[in-house]
């Protein structure tokens, strides 16, 4: 009976001992800072005297005591091994503890930490073995009991070297998957600047190249910026630009569109929210704390909201609604309009605090009909882009295609650039974009466009084809774009033009006439 109380008192001490083990190594991802206590923890529950855990280094085969119990730092250094050397060696090589009832009896026990041999004490060394490989050894010193005791006492410390194994590989697993996603991380951080870089946006008028020179001025800059443009214009991706190409360029851009959301949403949303139960969003302006926080839209941004933003950017820092906490970020900031804040400051509709942080680094982007010679360019660049996304093999517009681009005059800019050309890709048959693939309101602006004809001739207006158009508007739609063609190649000469149609040129004069198209533009 006394015995069988005695092992009832063994295995609540084991159980007690392996749940403060396991509570050890679910705390920290790193092995070393819970080495310590885990030696601790099994030095007070088996009465060891000293205890060691060593890992094999697989780039030098030697293995090295990481953590120990009872040894001073001079022994621990001491204490290196080679794989079959000793029996720390030989459990690492083989895979197979080694129990040692008396240590003076050992031929095996090198003592190359000086802890001495002894007669009264055993030496237990079990391998610790992750995925089948061996990674280490967990070993004891302990007074000297019978050998069934001492067997006892190995099984637990082999059930301690397996729980130390599966966490090392749940824990190489999470290390994987953090390196995978720190490489992740930074190779879309790397793509994101290559995207947003300078010579990336599109663009060459003057217009652009002045606002590419003040660019270039603020990027090192920390102060706030303003883009005011017509929507569409390309401001948010002008703001990436510039915060991409600065000093904060791996640090979170965030953006708050304040178009669409209710008034009574949108301080929520920038500065966070706290309750009386402590409860608690982070808005947006925090959550970009170190990198830049864009704000599109500002215009209907609420009186309240831009007299906090004007705390924020005085250096008073912020508190988030319904919070008393005083809070601050390192936040640049940048704002995009397309409606003119002086107008609205002028009428009470805009805070002349906030204007005045925000005029003096003012960038204009220009709308797209004020730069026309951008809009090959840009054409070029969605062609390409799309023909790819879609699997088309597209190269090019045909001439007349482009010059219906440049006669459009683009009230939604670039966006409304970029939708026409995705649509027009779509619609492609060929490798070109010819005119009829493009929406009935840029066939409109094109004939509009073009010189009235004589009064005498025939004036036939051509609608835009659609996709269930009949087949002799597909042809009329067709010839119209290959005589375009052919003036602009023969810079408007009507002979060599019905040369290279290989008609006549009474015939080409007709339809020009009929279809009501100027040579003269192409002289």
């Amino acid at each position: 009976m006394q015995r069988q109380a005695m092992m009832r008192e063994r295995h609540l001490h084991e159980i007690e001992l392996l749940g403060e083990i396991s509570r050890l190594l679910d705390h920290s991802i790193d092995l070393r800072e819970v080495a310590d206590p885990m030696l601790e923890a099994l030095s007070i529950h088996m009465g060891m005297e000293y205890a060691t855990l060593t890992l094999l280094h697989q780039d030098t085969n030697e293995i090295l005591i990481e953590a120990s119990r009872g040894l001073s730092a001079q022994q621990a250094q001491q204490g290196k091994y080679h794989l079959g050397e000793g029996i720390t060696g030989r459990v690492v090589a083989t895979g197979r503890p080694i129990v040692v009832q008396r240590t003076s009896e050992s031929p095996y026990y090198l003592d190359k930490t000086h802890r001495g041999r002894s007669p009264d004490r055993s030496f237990l060394c079990v391998p610790i073995k992750v995925e089948r490989q061996v990674a280490g050894a967990l070993s004891v010193d302990l007074p000297c009991e019978p050998m069934s005791e001492i067997e006892q006492d190995a099984r637990l410390l082999r059930i301690v070297a397996s729980m130390i194994a599966q966490a090392t590989k749940l824990r190489r697993v999470v290390m994987a998957d953090q390196e995978r996603l720190v490489s992740e991380n930074r190779r879309l951080k790397a793509d994101l600047a290559e995207r947003y870089r300078p010579s990336r946006i599109i663009g060459n008028s003057k217009a652009m190249r002045e606002l590419y020179v003040r660019m270039a001025e603020l990027a090192t800059h920390a102060r706030p910026v303003w883009f005011e443009g017509e929507t569409g214009t390309g401001k948010e991706t002008l703001a990436r630009t510039l915060h991409f190409n600065g000093p904060r360029t791996t640090q979170p851009f965030v953006t708050l569109r304040c178009a669409g959301l209710a008034p009574g949403d949108i301080e929520g949303e920038l500065f966070g929210t706290e309750t009386r139960t402590g409860a608690s969003t982070i808005g947006r302006l925090e959550k970009a704390a170190g990198g830049t926080f864009y704000l599109a839209d500002i215009e209907e941004l609420p009186l309240p909201a831009q007299e906090r933003l004007v705390g924020f950017l005085s250096g008073r820092g912020f508190e988030r609604i319904g919070g008393t906490r005083r809070l601050q970020a390192d936040v640049r900031v940048m704002a995009g309009s397309s409606a003119d804040l002086r107008a609205l400051a002028q009428e009470g509709a805009f805070s002349p605090d906030l204007l005045d942080k925000l005029l003096p680094e003012r960038l204009f982007v220009p709308p797209l009909r004020k730069r026309k010679s951008d809009i090959p360019l840009l054409a070029a660049h969605f062609q390409n882009e799309y023909a790819h996304a879609h699997g088309k093999d597209i190269r090019r517009f045909s001439p007349a295609t482009i010059d219906m681009l440049l006669a459009y005059h683009w009230p939604a800019n670039v966006r409304e650039l970029e939708d026409v050309v995705e649509s027009a890709v779509l619609a492609a048959e060929g490798s070109v974009i010819l005119p009829y693939h493009l929406p009935a309101t840029l066939q409109t602006a094109e004939t509009a466009a073009a010189p009235a004809p004589n009064a005498e001739a025939p004036v036939v207006t051509i609608p835009a084809p659609t996709p269930d158009a009949s087949f002799k508007s597909r042809v009329v739609a067709f010839e119209r774009a290959i005589i375009l063609d052919a003036l602009r190649a023969s810079r408007g000469h009507m002979a060599a033009a019905a040369r290279a149609l290989k008609t006549t040129p009474r015939i080409l004069y007709y339809k020009v006439k009929l279809y009501g198209i100027d040579p003269n533009p192409y002289l």
